[in-house]
């Protein structure tokens, strides 16, 4: 339990300097030397140094991961293109609420890519991908996938109100305070949907050990949502 506490704080710590206090560094003190927009440019480099690092650390290559990856690469070419520092906040802003859009058609299509996270998770803990699947449509724990991919969504038109908000009261100027603000926010939904994973499992144990008490070997294919 200490080793895992100290884990989750040095990830925070890493967390907080590279995704706002390098970037805050930079926009601070590199918009008189390099202008609004290449500062602001400037200030995603270590978060994408450090998604990087995480993804090869932990050796993500799976839906979830290379989604990750993908948004990355999409968000940078999108900086890239925008051409001026409050464009490139703007495309952001369409590019967050596209990635929320998204998550709407999946959770009314009932395929909440919350669950296909789950499924990933579950990879790599040894447990087949078709199995976990299956598992995770029951009827029973299939819901609280989808309330996470409302938090999902929810958490994009935040982020989203949040950076319009501070645009159009503060202008550019504002950039910095984003950083911060957003951070904050995010850490109050990583902390919302880490709950809501860990009561899943919770429900997957008891679950799975119903079964077991049961002596059945396969999941009653009645309570699997139609996917």
């Amino acid at each position: 339990m200490a080793n895992n506490s100290q884990s989750n704080k040095y990830v925070i710590f890493l967390e907080l300097l590279f995704y706002a206090v390098l970037p805050y560094a930079i926009w601070k003190f590199g918009r008189e030397l390099f202008g609004d927009y290449a500062a602001m440019l400037l200030s995603t480099v270590p978060g994408i140094i450090y998604t990087v690092y995480r993804f090869a650390k932990d050796r993500q290559f799976n839906m979830t991961g290379l989604f990750i990856l993908g948004s990355m690469l999409i968000g940078t070419t999108v900086d890239l293109l925008s051409g001026s520092a409050e464009q490139m906040i703007w495309n952001n802003v369409y590019l967050g609420l596209f990635y929320t859009f998204l998550y709407v058609i999946l959770l009314i299509v009932k395929q909440p890519f919350s669950l296909y996270i789950a499924v990933d998770f579950a990879y790599l803990q040894g447990h087949s991908r078709k199995d976990s699947k299956t598992l995770f449509f029951q009827k029973g724990m299939f819901q609280w996938f989808q309330l996470i991919q409302i938090v999902f969504i929810i958490r994009g038109f935040v982020m989203a109100g949040i950076t319009v908000f501070l645009l159009r009261k503060y202008g550019i100027d504002s950039f910095g305070d984003m950083l911060v603000y957003k951070r904050v926010a995010g850490w109050v939904f990583s902390g919302i949907l880490m709950g809501m994973f860990f009561y899943i499992n919770v429900i997957v144990q008891k679950y799975t050990k119903g079964l077991q008490e049961k002596g059945d070997e396969k999941l009653p294919e009645t309570d699997i949502v139609a996917d």
